[in-house]
């Protein structure tokens, strides 16, 4: 996990962010499926990467 900053937004709001970043092997959850490619290979792969962006707004009052 990242801390992005904090900065005013121009309707006067405090707001902070971070960004989230990890890989997984999906057969690590259960997740076995998969379907041959008539090219050759398969569809989905085993690795899987999530991304995730988050920005928080501090609630006045």
């Amino acid at each position: 996990m990242e801390f992005t900053g904090a900065a005013h937004d121009p309707m006067g709001n405090d707001r902070i962010g971070f960004e989230i970043g990890c890989t997984l092997n999906r057969k690590d959850w259960g997740i076995t499926w998969n379907a041959p490619l008539e090219v050759g290979g398969v569809l989905a792969g085993d690795k899987v990467t999530l991304d995730i962006d988050v920005s928080a707004v501090k609630r006045s009052g």
